[in-house]
């Protein structure tokens, strides 16, 4: 595979060890450059920031350059990357990740890493984002290392302008995974409720809380039952939320009574 120019950001943080081990395993063959959240962004969506400036700030570890921070969302930091940091010579692919926590069904709406593999595709980058479906005790390696075939699944394959790859990885010992399937988001909802608290000065707040819901059967081509069933899953995702189905539907049989 050839040398390629490779924009890392994430939504967990520049600090974050998901984006540290994805930079460690492909600086080894790439231009790696990163531009990631100062801080952690998680659940920021496709957010982007109008009402103050974007500050940047150079990052070092072990003494060495390690990527710009950006007191942004996701979708800002690549953005910026592609149009101001790198303009004159735009990256090769974006990767986002690697995300702490699965981003499959409904979540795939609110994750600032999904948005900035999309912000990158609707720029006209290949894009993706992977994610490790486990919040606890995480190890990176396996995932890291399967980056590489996404990296070259992407430049072997012309997806739509405007579609990126939205990748899971099953937490569980390389040997367990059964396989990389290709697969669509699961139609789920949250079972949600506010934990009312109250501070040490005696002030109220609340604390959002839930699970989320599998609203329809389990059906192995969703993104969901997949990876419960240790399958690396691959989702195709865009920026149209246009629902096509129920647009021609209304074209067809709903026509629109104007009242005026």
């Amino acid at each position: 595979m050839k040398r390629l120019k490779i924009l890392l950001t994430n939504d967990d943080g520049i600090y974050a060890n998901g984006l540290y081990c994805l930079y460690n395993e492909l600086k080894k063959d790439h231009e790696i450059h990163i531009v990631a959240p100062y801080s952690e962004m998680s659940a920021v969506g496709h957010a982007i920031t109008l009402n103050s400036p974007l500050r940047i700030q150079e990052i070092y570890r072990d003494g060495k350059f390690y990527g710009y921070a950006v007191t942004g969302t996701p979708a800002d930091c690549v953005k910026i990357a592609v149009q101001e940091l790198m303009k004159d010579d735009p990256p090769d692919i974006v990767l986002s990740g690697i995300n702490l926590g699965a981003n499959v069904g409904i979540d795939v709406l609110y994750s600032g890493t999904v948005s900035a593999a999309t912000e990158g595709a609707y720029l006209g980058i290949k894009s993706a984002a992977i994610s490790l479906a486990t919040r606890k005790d995480p190890d990176f390696s396996f995932a890291s290392r399967f980056s590489r075939q996404i990296i070259r699944f992407l430049l072997e394959n012309n997806l739509d302008r405007g579609v990126a790859l939205n990748v899971n990885v099953p937490a569980v010992p390389e040997e367990m995974i059964k396989g990389v399937v290709f697969t669509r988001q699961a139609i789920t909802k949250y079972r949600e409720y506010f934990e009312k608290r109250i501070d040490p000065r005696g002030n109220v707040y609340y604390w959002l809380a839930g699970e989320i819901i599998l609203e329809e059967n389990g059906r192995m081509d969703t993104d969901i039952i997949a990876l419960q069933n240790n399958m690396i899953t691959i989702t195709p995702i865009s920026c149209d939320m246009t629902s096509n189905k129920t647009l021609e539907r209304l074209k067809k049989n709903q026509p629109f009574q104007w009242r005026i």
